[in-house]
């Protein structure tokens, strides 16, 4: 009966815990917030969600374009490493090509140079042989009457021209003894020699004209004391056509004759000074020619210079540079 009663006792005070005492007003408040949490939570919520879901969609789409993007360029870098292999084995390709053809260009010249000096050599053999042979009179006039010798005139000019044109602006020395130098000098050793005769000069001064100028230019263009044997000869030359009055009245009467005769009488060579003052006695023995180039010989003559090599040591220019003074005297009855 004690522990029934017990029982009942703490059933009692059990019941009493689980109700809490509140007013009505705080109720029906909470009441009120609870039902309001039951409306907008589901809303809150689910605005949260949505907006996550799309972003989320928004994230997959980027990602799928950056992988779309990325295999793109996956395919372009391999196409540009596919390019670029084949660049680069064409480029060395091109470079071997080009080796060999550096090669072809090498043994092109060397072929080349063995051929011009061969050339060169040859050319100075017959030409030495050819200089020989022209100091007989029938071997000139059988020249001059073979069909190729207004041509060979021509290519004399041509050799010439390149010859002075290949010279050192600082060449000191002239080597005597090259085969392009014994080359020129036979050149102008055989032009001396054809000049020497009378059809020599005339066929010079009618179908030659090309070589005439050519050697009063080439006189002008070299330095003072430079090939000097050269000059000698190509001054022999000149001074020989002048003994006609055809090839004379030419020579006079080109363009820059009379300071070229004044720049030949500076040379420190004697023989170049010599046969420049032989030519000019040439044109003042000529009364018809004189009379043209009086008035500029009057005005540029270098008298001073005449008179210096009237007392040179060397015993003929000496006497022509006298006697060209005394011709020279004819100027003054001109004026």
């Amino acid at each position: 009966m004690r522990r029934r009663a017990g029982f009942a006792g703490d059933a009692q005070a059990e019941t009493k815990e689980e109700f809490v005492k509140i007013r009505r007003r705080d109720l029906e408040r909470l009441t009120t917030e609870v039902m309001q949490l039951r409306d907008f939570l589901p809303k809150i919520v689910n605005g949260d969600i949505l907006g996550a879901f799309q972003k989320l969609d928004a994230i997959e789409s980027n990602m799928e374009k950056k992988e779309e993007e990325i295999e793109q360029l996956k395919m372009d870098c391999e196409h540009f490493r596919s390019r670029l292999e084949t660049a680069q084995a064409d480029c060395m390709r091109e470079k071997k090509e080009k080796l060999d053809l550096r090669q072809q260009l090498n043994e092109a010249k060397q072929q080349l140079l063995q051929q011009a000096e061969y050339c060169t050599e040859m050319g100075a053999a017959v030409c030495t042989l050819l200089w020989g042979v022209s100091s007989n009179e029938e071997a000139v006039k059988t020249i001059l009457g073979g069909s190729k010798a207004v041509k060979f005139f021509t290519i004399t000019a041509q050799t010439m021209e390149s010859f002075v044109k290949s010279l050192s602006e600082d060449m000191k020395q002239q080597d005597l003894d090259s085969n392009e130098n014994q080359f020129v000098l036979a050149l102008a050793g055989i032009v001396t020699n054809v000049a020497a005769l009378a059809c020599g000069r005339e066929f010079l001064v009618s179908s030659s004209r090309e070589l005439l100028d050519t050697m009063m230019h080439l006189l002008g263009d070299m330095k003072p004391g430079l090939c000097t044997k050269f000059k000698v000869l190509m001054l022999m030359s000149l001074y020989n056509v002048s003994i006609n009055l055809k090839g004379l009245k030419y020579i006079s009467e080109s363009p820059g004759f009379i300071p070229l005769l004044w720049w030949l009488l500076n040379d420190p060579d004697t023989e170049v000074c010599l046969h420049a003052l032989r030519l000019l006695q040439s044109v003042i023995l000529e009364p018809e020619v004189l009379a043209k180039s009086a008035s500029e010989m009057r005005d540029t003559l270098p008298f001073q210079r005449i008179i210096a090599l009237s007392k040179s040591r060397n015993a003929d220019l000496q006497a022509l540079a006298k006697e060209l003074l005394e011709d020279l005297k004819i100027l003054e009855y001109e004026a």
